[in-house]
């Protein structure tokens, strides 16, 4: 699935390339920033029109591989079209727009990737197998037992304890 996506984004970024698409960016979504999206693909166009052929080609690209976007909004405006693919999404600006709402630094925790990134394959991730070690028995009970009969010593610290038991809990008397 995440190799399929890094695919598709690779054919929209070659399709912006293809169009002549300005200051292209890719951002890899942090998946702790709360992003809606893997990835965000963001470039300008010097004009309406130039902006709408990279966003049909875009769309172009991607349907001939069966992939269709879920929502595209502002492209009779052409100032800032967006294509949601669901697991990216592909931002094509006005350069006036682009810097009003400068994308990469409301998404400054997001990692800028290039086409070389994205068409290598990731590397598997490992996992560190973690052998289970036995618990040790010790003296201490749960949070919730110490908070009804208070803290109790463990015997082998207290030497009360062991001296109570090896003399059957009675007191050695010193004899004078």
């Amino acid at each position: 699935m995440i190799q399929e996506t890094r695919r598709q984004v690779a054919q929209a970024v070659r399709a912006v390339e293809n169009k002549k698409g300005e200051d292209l960016a890719i951002l890899e979504m942090d998946q702790n920033s709360g992003a809606f999206t893997d990835y965000f693909v963001i470039c300008t166009g010097t004009n309406p029109r130039q902006i709408q052929a990279i966003t049909d080609d875009v769309q172009k690209s991607l349907s001939e591989q069966g992939v269709r976007p879920t929502n595209v909004e502002g492209y009779n405006q052409a100032e800032w079209v967006l294509l949601d693919y669901v697991d990216f999404v592909v931002h094509v600006f006005s350069e006036r727009a682009r810097h009003f709402y400068d994308l990469e630094r409301l998404w400054k925790s997001a990692r800028r990737r290039s086409l070389a990134d994205l068409e290598k394959k990731p590397a598997a991730k490992v996992k560190k197998a973690v052998a289970s070690k036995p618990k040790k028995a010790t003296g201490t009970r749960s949070a919730k037992s110490k908070s009804k009969a208070g803290p109790r010593k463990a015997a082998s610290r207290n030497p009360r304890a062991i001296a109570k038991k090896k003399t059957g809990g009675k007191k050695k008397r010193k004899s004078s």
